[in-house]
């Protein structure tokens, strides 16, 4: 099964001849156009420290039941940093429109003393 996705590529040189990187933006997926979240909060406090985190998620498509997958590195305390990922629950509606989702999960194990931190929150509106 093929899905049409349409999108740009955005090509940046970093000055030097053997690097150079590509930034995908997707803005249509099966003839719908995308939209994105904003994200951010804390973690739990473990270990005699947290952390925040802040991002976007991935697109999905506009105007039908969706979730989105995120990821984020954290904030970096106590020496360390901690990578958070996952998928949002389903769209819940706003009351002026648009949507958001919840979000909740454990970090990736990490620190001088290893531990994970819980997380939970919910997206922003929805941005196109």
């Amino acid at each position: 099964m093929e899905i049409p996705v349409t999108g740009f590529v955005v090509h940046r040189e970093d000055g030097s001849d053997s690097e150079h990187s590509h930034k995908l933006y997707i803005t249509s997926w099966n003839g719908r156009p995308v939209h994105v979240h904003p994200f951010a909060g804390e973690t739990s406090f473990d270990v005699g420290h947290k952390h925040h985190y802040a991002g976007r998620t991935e697109p999905a498509p506009s105007g039908v039941q969706h979730v989105h997958n995120y990821y984020a590195v954290t904030s970096f305390n106590a020496g360390h940093t901690h990578k958070i990922r996952g998928t949002t629950g389903q769209a819940l509606p706003l009351p002026g429109g648009g949507h958001y989702h919840y979000f909740e999960g454990y970090t990736t194990v990490d620190g001088s003393t290893p531990h994970r931190h819980h997380y939970r929150g919910n997206t922003g509106n929805e941005e196109g």
